[in-house]
């Protein structure tokens, strides 16, 4: 995958747009509850990197669940195209932030999904 270390950084969708953040891409399903699309300074909205339905309803955010979310969200990330996309973005920017909604910023895809991309194992 190359160098790509300080590429990649997550943040939530709800904070403001800063000048650092680079290319942003939305990494989840759903649109977030509340945020005008106007005013979110998506560069790319990645659907397909996100969890899939089945796997984001049995999370459902639920803390003592995240072992077994980042487990199997990261065997779905092994064989998922989007995946691809993603480095190919972070080969053509200095910066790719990874954009979420949900409230819990240690325990939700955004953070598997960056240590997956970093190539350590997650926890």
């Amino acid at each position: 995958m190359g160098d790509i270390q300080g590429t990649f950084r997550v943040k939530r969708i709800y904070e403001p747009p800063a000048d650092d953040d680079g290319s942003r891409v939305l990494v989840d399903r759903l649109w977030p509850r509340g945020m005008p699309k106007e005013g979110a300074a998506v560069d790319l909205w990645l659907k397909d990197v996100a969890p899939s339905t089945e796997l984001r309803k049995e999370f459902n955010h639920r803390p003592e669940r995240f072992a077994e979310f980042t487990e199997r969200y990261r065997l779905e990330l092994d064989s998922n195209p989007a995946v691809d996309t993603l480095v190919e973005l972070a080969a053509r920017h200095s910066r790719v932030t990874l954009l979420y909604a949900a409230r819990n910023t240690e325990a939700n895809n955004a953070r598997v999904l960056l240590d997956y991309l970093l190539g350590r194992p997650a926890g």
